[in-house]
């Protein structure tokens, strides 16, 4: 008779070769997860090789998800379960196993051959180096193929099911269902329904091995999460940004077109954006990015809301573009997804190291606003953000996500279709001015007193042609401008309009008042600020916490609330960029930079600690 114990919390790994379709398994527990109703965070982690090399430490691909009965800011710190397919996967992520945890190993991997090629003198399973640890080996391979002899497929393919019979082992081991997988499966293999069958049979064959195994005597049970009421579904960053997009064309009534590139890790925005021309997108894979971002900013020009998305690199090649849309002042929205640089740098790994390029790298004056998400669900909302402040100021916003953000989930709360700002634009219909002669003329750069935004005249409308261009415009007529003063006027003009853009109030969340420290984040970071500010109240220690997503510009009391406290600690995946802009904006203000690159995010344990470092220091 098995033993259910019931926990409020659990992380778990699941890890392997990144052709043991560790991220398939991963995603299939997290949805059965939501359905459940916990709260969740993710954590897919995998080589930037599509095949990388097999049983080595570089190949490893790993999925972590930390799931509990109350909210969840982190997808943990550290595994308590992990799932290890081969002896790469056990030796890359031992040690971030939590002291006593369980290891469920393949020990069908754990050949003499395997076990050199990764560093093993002895067999880690027989020469008591895991003692310390709850240790389950199980014959994965070969109870798969054994489970599914009667199929008609052949023994590789049979393999291949393993990692389905490791989720069932671990569904049944965490009491999570399995029916949608089974769904899911018959609708992935549709044209090949034996292997859908198969996968089906190595998922109950894993459930039963855990409800008839002697060594697994104790089965889990996390409660569902007490979430404020409404419909919810797990989410990814990507999967937002592109919900945010296409919300964001019907909020304004107007077409989306999509001019984009395939890079990681942005291209599931891509992907998941051209499912959807019935709400009026239209993708464009172009052929490279500068064509990406040029199809885009003529979309805007047609009349059309235009969106470009990319990572890093990619952004580089379109920042010729994004200046000529400073110029026309039209709306642009651009998503760049960060990654690891420069240069190619590390494709799958995260960073937040984009932000000065996004400030600054541009030829000429050329300032746009900048907004950044600060999870998967915030994606939604920052692109309808994004798009309100492109529309309304008629400039191009760049949308700062990172690896993290874009291939993590959570749940995600439905709004309410009511709920959805009102985007909608008027464009310029009829002359706005009338010359020395008396008659009606169009002024294409006559601006709104309160957005500084210039008129939106679609091509083609009766009257009211004008010249585009990059060369400078005269103020007013749209004319070609080498004038001096002229030109002194229009670049503090677009500036001054950026500087201008409407933005809420910067939150602080400082509980007691009394606080002297003040934990200020920007991104991803939201996070594991969140976990580590709570864990340090939790031992009574004081402190605020306050969170950027609007970048530039930023919030009117942004100085205010700093010039509250005795130190300001800035915690970045780079190495300190919006610490320096807030040192050359608020010099005054006493900024302590806490900074990784490792392609990782940062743990809440560290971060706690960091921060206990600075206040006991004063």
């Amino acid at each position: 008779m098995n033993t259910v114990r019931q926990l409020d919390r659990v992380v778990i790994r699941f890890a392997g070769d990144s052709g043991d379709g560790m991220q398939l398994t991963g995603d299939r527990f997290t949805a059965e997860t939501a359905k459940l109703g916990n709260d969740l965070s993710t954590l897919p982690n995998y080589p930037a090789e599509i095949r990388a090399p097999a049983g080595t430490l570089p190949g490893v691909s790993s999925f972590q998800i930390h799931f509990a009965d109350t909210d969840i800011l982190t997808p943990g710190d550290q595994p308590e379960v992990l799932i290890a397919m081969n002896p790469a996967a056990l030796k890359a992520n031992l040690r971030d196993l939590k002291p006593g945890g369980t290891i469920v190993v393949n020990t069908d991997e754990f050949t003499k051959r395997n076990l050199t090629k990764v560093g093993y003198d002895d067999n880690p399973l027989e020469d008591g180096s895991l003692d310390d640890y709850q240790l389950h080996p199980v014959a994965l391979a070969s109870l798969t193929i054994a489970a599914l002899a009667d199929f008609d497929i052949s023994k590789k393919d049979a393999e291949r099911s393993k990692n389905m019979f490791a989720l069932g082992l671990v569904s049944w081991m965490y009491s999570r269902p399995t029916e949608a997988t089974e769904e899911f499966l018959r609708g992935k293999f549709k044209s090949k329904p034996a292997i859908a069958e198969a996968n089906i049979a190595a998922l109950k064959a894993g459930w039963n091995y855990g409800e008839t195994a002697e060594a697994f005597a104790v089965r889990f049970e996390i409660p569902p999460a007490k979430l404020a009421a409404g419909t919810y579904r797990n989410i990814t960053g990507n999967t937002a940004l592109a919900w945010g997009i296409t919300a964001s064309g019907v909020a304004s009534g107007l077409p989306v077109f999509l001019g984009a590139y395939p890079i990681t890790p942005a291209s599931d925005i891509l992907h998941e954006l051209s499912k959807h021309k019935r709400f009026g997108v239209t993708t464009v894979q172009a052929e490279d990015e500068i064509a990406a971002a040029g199809a885009a900013l003529g979309a805007s020009w047609g009349g059309a809301l235009g969106v470009t998305t990319s990572s890093g690199p990619g952004i580089a090649l379109k920042s010729e573009t994004i200046s000529l849309a400073v110029s026309l002042e039209l709306p642009l929205v651009v998503v760049d997804v960060q990654r690891a640089g420069p240069s190619t740098g590390m494709p799958t790994k995260t960073e937040q190291a984009d932000l000065v390029m996004a400030m600054f790298g541009r030829h000429g004056e050329a300032p746009i606003a900048v907004l950044a998400p600060q999870s998967p669900s915030d994606c939604f909302d920052i692109m309808l953000e994004a798009a309100r402040i492109a529309l309304t100021y008629r400039t191009p916003v760049m949308v700062l996500s990172d690896g993290y953000i874009a291939n993590g989930a959570e749940p995600w709360k439905l709004p309410e279709l009511a709920d959805l700002p009102d985007l909608s634009v008027e464009f310029a219909t009829e002359p706005n001015a009338v010359d020395a002669k008396g008659e009606e003329i169009f002024l294409p750069f006559q601006r709104d007193p309160e957005t500084l935004a210039r008129p939106w005249a679609v091509p083609g409308t009766p009257g009211l042609q004008h010249r585009i261009g990059g060369i400078e415009k005269a103020d007013g007529t749209g004319d070609i401008s080498y004038d001096p003063v002229n030109h002194d006027h229009m670049v503090r003009t677009r500036a001054a309009k950026i500087a201008g853009v409407k933005v809420p109030d910067l939150e602080v969340d400082d509980p007691t008042g009394d606080a002297k420290v003040l934990v200020l984040g920007w991104g991803s970071t939201w996070g594991p600020i969140g976990a580590a500010v709570r864990a340090l109240r939790e031992k009574g220690v004081s402190i605020a916490r306050a969170h950027l997503r609007y970048l530039n510009p930023m919030p009117r009391n942004t100085g205010h609330v700093l010039e509250q406290y005795d130190k300001v600690v800035v915690p970045e995946m780079n190495l300190g960029q919006l610490a320096l802009l807030l040192r050359g904006n608020f010099p005054g203000t006493d900024v302590v930079g806490y900074n990784k690159v490792r392609g990782l995010p940062f743990t809440s344990n560290e971060l706690t600690d960091a921060l206990e470092e600075v206040i006991k220091n004063g």
